[in-house]
């Protein structure tokens, strides 16, 4: 399961440096260079546990939903392989 996590974390890093090229000098670039120094952080929390935080992948999303441009899917897409990764939810 580790290496589903660091490969998921891996591809959205990934993403998120091709549309930080893209976007680079823009609000945006300043937002994915959070989201990667969150990623970065998670990915270390999530290979420790060997799981996903649910509840981060879904605050995250959410957040990236409000400013990551409608043109540019790739980096939400990525988030939502690692999500795929993410115990269910309590029913």
């Amino acid at each position: 399961m580790t290496q589903k996590i660091a490969t998921a974390f891996d591809a959205a890093l990934e993403q998120i440096a091709r549309a930080a090229a893209t976007e680079a000098g823009t609000l945006v670039a300043q937002q994915l260079g959070q989201l990667e120094f969150r990623l970065r952080a998670e990915r270390a929390k999530a290979l420790a546990r060997g799981t996903v935080d649910r509840d981060w992948v879904r605050d995250t999303v959410r957040w990236v939903v409000e400013w990551m441009p409608e043109s540019d899917l790739t980096v939400i897409a990525a988030l939502g392989r690692i999500a795929r990764l993410a115990p269910p939810g309590l029913s």
